[in-house]
């Protein structure tokens, strides 16, 4: 369990694309690293990995292949930037909201707008996305926390403030790159437990549907 507050921005060092379909993922970071152990939970962009290695300036994580289909994960290469969290531990405040860093889908941002101090990113979503958004809600937008400012047929927009965009990897986003999406889990299970159900199937968006990956033929070593 997550809270969407980034801990650090880190930077992938490599990737080695292992068979049937899975890497392994070592990322350079500096804050995260003192107190983790192997086993421990990271969220790595708000996708929740499990620490196998860590050595003195980063750590090293097997992603599985439907992680890599479903999240923006499977197309970061050496020297990508990603936002980085720890699990969330219960002996102090709780900031943010409940993140699982179980991905329900991505998106495209659409538009990036600037007044002043605040920036605002304008996302389409699928419908089974924008099902569970209300204005004012919660969503985590790789791995962050934010509140939905608005909602607009099949977009949304959030605000984010210069302390967000300075500390985490939106400062490098651009219009059509993609972000993994985290809808609110308390608002899934209300659904659940009333016996209501979506007019389409969560799965209907993912990132193999925008870039057509098909698996890893063959293992290799080297960085595509």
């Amino acid at each position: 369990m997550f809270t969407g507050i980034v801990e650090e921005v880190g930077t992938v060092r490599s990737i080695e694309r292992l068979g049937s379909g899975w890497a392994q993922i070592e990322v350079e970071a500096k804050i995260i690293l003192p107190g983790t152990k192997i086993g421990d939970s990271i969220a790595i962009d708000g996708v929740c990995q499990t620490i196998k290695h860590i050595g003195s300036h980063s750590f090293i994580v097997d992603t599985l292949a439907e992680s890599l289909k479903k999240t923006t994960l499977g197309f970061l290469r050496s020297g990508s930037k990603v936002n980085l969290e720890r699990a969330l531990r219960f002996d102090g405040r709780m900031d943010g909201h409940f993140v699982q860093g179980h991905v329900s889908g991505v998106a495209r941002i659409q538009t990036i707008q600037r007044e002043k101090n605040n920036v605002y990113f304008t996302f389409s979503l699928s419908p089974s996305l924008l099902h569970y958004c209300v204005p004012e809600g919660s969503i985590a937008l790789d791995g962050i926390s934010l509140t939905i400012a608005s909602i607009q047929e099949s977009t949304i927009s959030v605000n984010l403030i210069p302390v967000t965009l300075e500390r985490t990897t939106w400062k490098y986003k651009r219009e059509g790159d993609f972000v993994n999406v985290e809808t609110d889990i308390i608002g899934r299970y209300v659904e659940k437990f009333l016996g209501l159900k979506t007019h389409q199937s969560r799965d209907a968006l993912t990132w193999e549907s925008f870039r057509g990956w098909n698996g890893f033929s063959s293992a290799t070593n080297s960085e595509e």
